[in-house]
């Protein structure tokens, strides 16, 4: 039973749906049958929240915002897909999160801990991580994967099928046409990587040691005109010589090996 003394008497929601009895729905907002949302999760007024959709605990999804609308995709015919949302994301105005299709995963993912700013549209089968920034008008198209943390500047579009690595900048009204490898700093259009997003790795606690291992990797990719198989050899070197950042190294080379879109250079 959800608590009457949260929900708002304009408020529709269909009697199938699945709310925990702590979730607050704002005024004129619409819940449709096959929702599911979690403990102290708070739908602000006019959202809309529809289709095979469930929400985990303690969101705060702000008013106006449109989750779990079909898929903007003309292959699209009525098949049975999700939008699933974990914990603790913030979700502000106007943000349009769809369900995903049947040619891919059926599923768009969004995890934890992300601060999802006004206007953001992110289309069928993204896959997002947690701790991710995307700022205003920021618009992912179709199958778009976004590691940890990564932080996506305003107004940037990313093109279908892109992958963003885990820590990650995007810089303002960036245009993203390959893929950006794991703790880079990128922006414009054409797309180019600036330098190693050392202000992101700090905050999260990176030692000396393995900022020094990134900025290492940044200069096998970007500074001393490898190519991308001898950059992934060089790599190996830093591995041995700093073993504290032997995950990172892993963690960049297996981004680097399984890039089919090209890298950002």
């Amino acid at each position: 039973m959800v608590s009457a003394s949260l929900i708002h008497p304009t408020a529709i929601i269909d009697p199938a749906a699945q709310l925990d009895t702590t979730v607050s729905v704002g005024p004129y907002a619409v819940i449709g049958p096959r929702v599911r949302i979690g403990a102290n999760t708070s739908v602000g007024a006019h959202c809309v929240i529809e289709g095979e959709t469930t929400i985990g605990c303690d969101n705060q999804i702000f008013q106006f915002a449109s989750l779990g609308a079909q898929p903007q995709d003309k292959k699209y015919a009525g098949e049975p897909t999700r939008l699933m949302i974990g914990d603790r994301n913030t979700v502000r105005e106007f943000c349009t999160f769809n369900t995903g299709t049947a040619q891919d995963r059926g599923e768009t993912t969004i995890g934890n801990d992300n601060w999802i700013m006004a206007y953001v549209h992110i289309a069928h089968d993204c896959i997002l991580g947690n701790q991710i920034t995307m700022a205003n008008n920021a618009t992912l198209a179709g199958h778009v994967q976004v590691g940890d943390w990564a932080t996506i500047g305003g107004l940037t579009g990313v093109l279908q099928r892109m992958r963003i690595g885990a820590h990650a900048m995007v810089g303002f009204q960036a245009h993203v046409n390959k893929d950006v490898p794991p703790f880079m700093t990128v922006d414009g259009n054409p797309l180019a990587v600036r330098n190693v997003n050392l202000v992101g790795l700090k905050r999260r606690g990176f030692s000396d040691v393995r900022i020094a291992a990134v900025r290492e990797m940044h200069k096998n990719l970007y500074r001393q005109g490898l190519t991308l198989e001898q950059a992934l050899q060089a790599m190996d070197a830093i591995k041995l010589a700093t073993p504290e950042a032997a995950q990172d190294v892993e963690f960049m080379q297996s981004f680097l090996a399984s890039a089919t879109n090209g890298i950002t250079r």
